[in-house]
């Protein structure tokens, strides 16, 4: 699918819900007219999706607004709050799987429209892979972690389709309702696995994690490039609030520095950082020292 006309996280959030919403309504509609359990879970599978694209569209539109008054940092944390809801919301989707193929095998209900159950299941993985792809690149583009959950629910929709899929498929060719539910254990499994990967990177932020190793040690780069102006830094702290990394430290300048030129001096490193790093927002703190730059990176502290 090409993401030119649609590149923009809100637009992108909104691609999203359409899709959702229209299969949301052609899996609880055949699952109801076929007798599907398994169809029938997989609408409510996609129920839970729609919400969690609400979720992302909103939080999209809200993190966008520009910082205020009441919140100087920004709004890039409702990214992080939606990332963590949505990923509860895919572990639930995957306990709810677990619960519907164990009634399954007590029940053994009858299926019928197979046919079109299995259909609907290959539109559905379809369409969502399609749009998961979409949001994938949209959410790195962007760094948003709400489109990115998102995205990932819908990669966990397609593995759900295609578990269901292949259940009417055996359920069609051989009768043994049973291997329905077997599959739906193991796609199960996986959403676990997706979930759980997505608490944890929208939740780590949430707790102002420091960036990744790999970003710090450029950061560090960057500053020892110009280790001939300075005589030490300390105090490097990084943080994420949604797509805005946060970075400050402690700069010590020898004191017979002119103040217009240390000012300048931080301003360039602070660009070359963002120029680096993309979304970034960069303090340094200004300290005198001696009289000569004798220059020394130490290590990172982990931010507060």
């Amino acid at each position: 699918m090409n993401s030119g006309w649609i590149g923009h996280p809100r637009r992108a959030a909104a691609l999203s819900v359409a899709s959702n919403t229209v299969l949301v309504v052609l899996k609880i509609s055949v699952g109801v007219l076929g007798g599907s359990v398994a169809v029938l879970s997989e609408g409510l599978h996609s129920a839970i999706d729609l919400v969690a694209s609400l979720i992302a569209f909103v939080s999209v539109s809200l993190s966008a607004r520009p910082a205020d008054k009441n919140h100087p940092y920004g709004h890039g944390k409702i990214e992080n709050v939606s990332g963590t809801v949505e990923a509860l919301l895919i572990i639930a989707a995957g306990a709810f799987v677990v619960h519907e193929a164990v009634g399954r095998l007590s029940s053994r209900p009858e299926i019928t429209h197979l046919d079109a159950g299995i259909g609907l299941m290959v539109v559905s993985a379809t369409v969502n892979a399609a749009v998961s792809r979409l949001l994938f690149r949209v959410a790195r583009r962007h760094e948003s972690p709400a489109l990115e959950a998102d995205a990932h629910h819908l990669s966990v929709d397609v593995y759900t389709s295609l578990g269901v899929l292949a259940g009417l498929t055996l359920v069609r060719f051989t009768g043994f309702l049973w291997l329905d539910s077997v599959v739906a254990v193991g796609v199960a499994l996986l959403i676990f696995y997706i979930g759980f990967r997505v608490l944890k990177s929208s939740f780590l932020d949430l707790l102002d994690q420091s960036l990744p190793e790999e970003e710090q040690a450029k950061i560090q780069q960057i500053i020892d490039r110009h280790g001939g102006r300075f005589i030490e830094y300390h105090k490097l702290r990084t943080r994420k609030s949604g797509p805005t990394r946060y970075i400050d430290l402690h700069l010590v300048i020898s004191e017979d520095e002119a103040i217009k030129d240390a000012h300048d001096f931080c301003h360039h490193i602070e660009q070359e950082i963002r120029d680096e790093l993309g979304n970034a927002s960069v303090t340094i703190h200004l300290e005198p020292g001696g009289s000569g730059p004798k220059s020394q990176g130490s290590p990172p502290v982990p931010a507060p």
